[in-house]
């Protein structure tokens, strides 16, 4: 099957289309390319000395082989895949498994599944949990648990990872656990690989360089799409085709670039609020995917010199055309502060016809004879141009079909217009130093050693504060 490439569309943005007041013209847009040029330089040459290691993965086949290597391995006989991870270590798995596996995937017969179930515990809920263990300690011997941290100290992967080695050494023994379990954690130090080490777990490498909101297409992301049988090579290479666009000095050349250029832009001119609405169901896990990489890397108090800034845009997801229902009311009438990023997909992995029938009533006579399809895709070009008349800057990516190759594209889309977006903020889009007080108080509430000071510290807050209820 020939490849296709992404398209990025953005006349919908233009001044032509929502007017000079909230649209960008041809002439800022030239105006800006050439510090765009610059930035896409600087990063190409800092390529060159090992920087922005999530580019060179689509390139990385010694950790392709060792995907199929586990594959290999652990599918022979796997009815359910379980990953345990949060944040980067389950959005991508997630997103992947959507998009590219049909949606009725863990409910098919063994027969015509391309591989195991799969679940993905993101979270930390009791019940969620409980059925989850339910539901598979009749099938222990027949699932595989995918461990996912690159420190292994993330508390909710760390108790899930307790959890589960505890069940399966009571129920399958210790050589049984070893059988049914594969960790994916820094290859050289942590609490994760010195469990690794001692216990001689199966395990792969969660790369060096590379954070977990840009390491999909990684072995975080492949052994699960391959485990169910989706096609790591075609996706690699879709990533690989996008990077090659995304290295072009020219952002009218470099789909990456141009997104950053016009996001950025909007950003400064107050639109703060980044709605994705994928016309399709396959593509709304990417949305999510989408949320944690926009935000974590943009969402920054300090720029690179040190100056208090508090940038960063909001990413939010939307979904047609459910969404049409419930949330465009607010972004045709309400605040002119939002750029919209349509996913389109021209052809449909499968359609549906609507049937022609006597006795139709002449109202709804005009959807005999289509599709499903056509019907999805009219309501997003109608909603397109309703946002439009309403002076709502648009734009829209454009999936020739959805597959491997360009859900590859996507990924390193917004991976590499992330970089540069950063870039353009002056922010390190590769850090996440909000997220620590989080977690540093997470550990004092639960008694963990060393963090006794902060236990402190959140109890006098708490008993300042006082408790008001109503």
């Amino acid at each position: 099957m020939p490849t296709a490439d992404l398209r990025l569309e953005y006349s919908g943005a233009l001044d032509s289309a929502v007017g000079a007041t909230h649209g960008m013209s041809t002439a800022e847009i030239d105006a800006e390319a050439g510090r765009v040029r610059n930035v896409v330089a600087e990063i190409e040459a800092e390529r060159a000395n090992g920087q922005h290691r999530y580019r060179e993965l689509p390139k990385d086949s010694r950790m392709v082989a060792l995907v199929r290597a586990a594959v290999r391995r652990f599918r022979p006989g796997a009815e359910n895949l379980v990953v345990l991870g949060i944040g980067g270590s389950a959005l991508g798995n997630t997103a992947l498994q959507t998009a590219l596996n049909p949606w009725t995937h863990n409910l098919l017969p063994t027969a015509t599944r391309r591989g195991p179930r799969l679940f993905v515990l993101d979270n930390v809920d009791p019940t969620q949990i409980g059925a989850m263990l339910d539901y598979l300690s009749p099938a222990l011997k027949k699932t595989v648990f995918n461990v996912i941290s690159k420190s292994g100290e993330t508390a909710e992967t760390a108790a899930q990872f307790l959890i589960i080695r505890d069940l399966l050494a009571r129920r399958l023994g210790k050589a049984g656990l070893a059988k049914r379990l594969i960790v994916t954690t820094d290859p050289a130090g942590g609490i994760l690989r010195d469990i690794v080490t001692r216990e001689k777990y199966a395990n792969l490498p969660v790369p060096d360089g590379v954070g977990g909101r840009f390491s999909v297409l990684s072995a975080v992301g492949l052994f699960s799409a391959a485990m169910c049988g989706i096609n790591v090579t075609r996706l690699l290479a879709g990533a690989a085709a996008m990077s090659r666009r995304a290295a072009q000095p020219d952002p009218r050349k470099n789909p990456a670039a141009m997104l950053a250029l016009l996001l950025v832009g909007f950003y400064a001119r107050g639109k703060r609020l980044h709605v994705m609405m994928p016309y399709s169901q396959q593509l709304r896990d990417l949305a999510d995917w989408y949320r944690q990489l926009w935000a974590e890397s943009l969402g920054k108090r300090d720029d690179l010199s040190g100056r208090t800034v508090m940038t960063g845009p909001t990413p939010i997801r939307a979904l047609g055309a459910t969404d049409q229902h419930s949330q465009v009311q607010l972004y045709r009438d309400g605040p002119n502060d939002k750029v919209f990023i349509f996913l389109e997909v021209e052809r449909f992995a499968r359609d549906v016809k609507i049937p022609r029938a006597a006795g139709t009533p002449a109202e709804l006579a005009y959807l005999q004879g289509g599709t499903l399809g056509k019907l999805l895709n009219a309501e997003k070009r109608a909603t397109e141009y309703a946002l439009t008349a309403n002076e709502r800057p648009c734009l829209t990516i454009r999936f020739p079909r959805v597959d491997e190759h360009t859900v590859g594209q996507f990924l390193m889309l917004w991976e590499a217009a992330t970089t540069i977006a950063g870039r353009l903020l002056n922010v390190n889009p590769y850090d996440q130093p909000a997220v620590q007080l989080g977690k540093d108080m997470t550990y004092a509430l639960l008694g963990r050693r060393g963090f006794e000071a902060q236990a402190r510290e959140l109890q006098a807050a708490l008993k300042q504060r006082g408790r008001h209820e109503v």
